[in-house]
């Protein structure tokens, strides 16, 4: 398993900014709970999960197997 940002540059230029304008939480929710805070608990629990490859919510991350 490796987790890696997006290889578009302007997506991670542009999910950077969302970030630091929500105060690292994720530029793609709505709330600034706690569970949105970058990384997300939705994509921690892609990360343990076996099966699952592929971008987190926002595309930033990227899991491959």
């Amino acid at each position: 398993m490796k987790i890696t940002l997006n290889p578009d540059a302007e997506v991670v230029k542009t999910i950077k900014e969302g970030l630091k304008n929500k105060d690292g939480f994720c530029p793609c929710k709505l709330g600034k709970l706690p569970e949105n805070k970058c990384m997300c608990e939705e994509f921690k629990a892609q990360i343990n999960d076996p099966s699952f490859e592929g971008f987190c919510h926002c595309r930033l991350y990227y899991k491959s197997k």
